[in-house]
């Protein structure tokens, strides 16, 4: 009974820090949305500006995230943000924190910086490794786990080039 407490405290502190994180990222948004040229210039009408779609989203964004930091606020109950600070020590925090900081160098890094193939191999490659090897709990065999990233990142990598290149007629960086 006092350990589901306990969950309900920290998913309540954890729905208030995501509601701060959404309402920081709405304001930003529709700043940056309403500070996009207005092409008045050329007479268009201000129905059609170019971020009136970000404004619109972003405030339901800024909205719905005030919501849940009410509804959270509310219902925060015993406990303490120690406990829930708590949860961002361990392995599985770690590993979320190693894929977005993976996906980030590859969006805002690799691609364009590589070929995008060679980018994604190198991306599907350091991910597999990572995960099955580094940031895990258990007992691997390296040399298996090399091999095994190396071909699926080879597969994989060229499947994907293959698709959206050939099939799909994608321009890729």
């Amino acid at each position: 009974m006092e350990n589901q407490a306990g969950q309900q405290s920290t998913r309540a502190r954890a729905d208030l820090l995501t509601a701060v994180v959404l309402v920081i990222l709405g304001l930003a948004v529709f700043y940056y949305a309403y500070t996009m040229p207005r092409l008045e210039a050329r007479r268009i009408h201000p129905a059609t500006i170019p971020g009136l779609v970000p404004m619109a989203l972003s405030a339901i964004l800024v909205l719905l995230g005030g919501l849940l930091g009410v509804k959270a606020w509310k219902s925060q109950g015993d406990g303490s943000w120690a406990d829930f600070f708590a949860v961002f020590r361990t392995l599985e925090a770690a590993r979320a924190v190693a894929a977005l900081a993976m996906v980030l160098i590859f969006a805002l890094g690799l691609v364009g910086w590589l070929p995008f193939w060679a980018a994604s191999m190198l991306f599907l490659f350091v991910f597999i490794v990572t995960m099955e090897a580094v940031l895990t709990s258990e007992q691997v065999n390296l040399p298996k786990t090399l091999i095994w990233a190396s071909v699926t990142a080879i597969v994989a990598g060229a499947g994907i080039y293959y698709l959206f290149a050939e099939l799909f007629l994608v321009r890729l960086p």
